[in-house]
C-alpha cells in the first residue's frame, strides 16, 4: 500500500573525473540517507563522471550502457541499503564516437532499474552548447508509479520549460525530482532558486532540485513544498539534505489553491 509520506534525501556532491570515486562517495552518502530513514536518495545530473569542456576525452569515450558497470554498482548500493536511488550518467549509443545521452536512471530498493529518461531539452544557452557533446532524447517524460509514490523526473535546463513540469503534474506526480548540474554564472543561482519555487507554486507540487557542487557548478540544492515553502537548502558545500513529501499537505494546498482545476485548457 502506498504511504502518505515520502522521505527524500539529496546528495549534493562534487562529481569526480574518476567513476570509482563517484561510486565510493555514493556508497557513503546512501548510508547517510538510510540513517535518516529516507525512501529515496537523489544524486545530481551526470553524477557518474565530470568531463571538463576542454578535456581531450569525448563523452562517447566515458559513456556506458544502462546495464554497464556504473549502473550495476549503483543498483548494488540501492539493494544493500533497501532504498530507491536516482542519478545522472552518460549513456552510450552504439556507433556514436563523439557524443552520448545525458540520462537519468531510477532504481528501486531491490536494485532493479525501473525507469530511464534521456534529456530532451539541451542546454544551448548562455555560453554553452550542450548539443555539441550530448545526443538529445526523443521520448517525453513520464510519471513513474512506485510503492513510495508517483515520481516525475526532469533534468536541469528542463526546469526552464514549464510545459514539462505541468505535464508530469497533470499525470499525477507527487513530487518532481530535478537532478541538475547547474553551471555557475551571472544571475544563474537566482534563476535556479526562483524556477524551483515557481514550478512548485504553479503546480502545487513538491519539487526537489539536486545540484552538483564545485568544479563549475553552483550547489544550492533545494526542496520546496506545494506552497513554495523552502524546506531544505544545501548551500555551497557537499552535503546531504532531507525533507518529507507529505501528500496530505499537497491535498490541503490543492484545496485552498486549486489552480489546476481552474485551468481553461480550452483556451490555450
Amino acid at each position: 500500500m502506498e504511504c502518505n509520506r515520502l522521505k527524500v534525501s539529496i546528495a549534493q556532491l562534487q562529481a569526480s573525473q574518476d567513476k570509482e570515486t563517484s561510486i565510493n562517495k555514493a556508497k557513503e552518502y546512501v548510508k547517510k540517507a538510510k540513517r535518516e530513514n529516507a525512501d529515496i536518495a537523489v544524486f545530481p545530473e551526470i553524477y557518474m563522471i565530470f568531463v571538463p569542456a576542454n578535456s581531450d576525452k569525448k563523452l562517447a569515450d566515458v559513456a556506458e550502457a544502462i546495464d554497464g558497470n556504473f549502473v550495476n554498482q549503483m543498483a548494488k548500493i540501492a539493494k544493500e541499503n533497501e532504498i530507491y536511488l536516482t542519478f545522472g550518467m552518460y549513456e552510450s549509443k552504439p556507433g556514436e564516437e563523439v557524443r552520448a545521452y545525458n540520462t537519468i536512471v531510477l532504481i528501486n530498493r531491490e536494485g532493479k532499474t525501473i525507469y530511464t529518461y534521456r534529456k530532451t531539452h539541451l542546454y544551448d544557452a548562455f555560453i554553452t552548447k550542450e548539443s555539441n557533446r550530448v545526443i538529445p532524447g526523443d521520448k517525453p517524460v513520464e510519471v513513474v508509479d512506485t510503492d513510495i509514490g508517483k515520481i516525475g523526473l526532469l533534468i536541469c535546463y528542463e526546469i526552464r520549460f514549464p510545459e514539462i513540469a505541468r505535464k508530469l503534474t497533470l499525470e499525477g506526480a507527487d513530487v518532481l525530482i530535478v537532478p541538475t548540474a547547474w553551471v555557475k554564472g551571472a544571475m544563474k543561482e537566482n534563476h535556479w532558486e526562483n524556477l524551483l519555487a515557481t514550478r512548485a507554486i504553479e503546480n502545487t507540487v513538491y519539487v526537489v532540485g539536486a545540484n552538483q557542487v564545485d568544479n563549475i557548478f553552483s550547489g544550492f540544492s533545494m526542496i520546496y513544498d506545494p506552497m513554495g515553502v523552502q524546506l531544505a537548502n544545501a548551500g555551497e558545500e557537499e552535503m546531504l539534505i532531507t525533507a518529507t513529501v507529505d501528500k496530505e499537505r499537497t491535498k490541503r494546498v490543492k484545496e485552498k489553491l486549486p489552480v489546476l482545476n481552474n485551468r481553461r485548457a480550452d483556451l490555450y
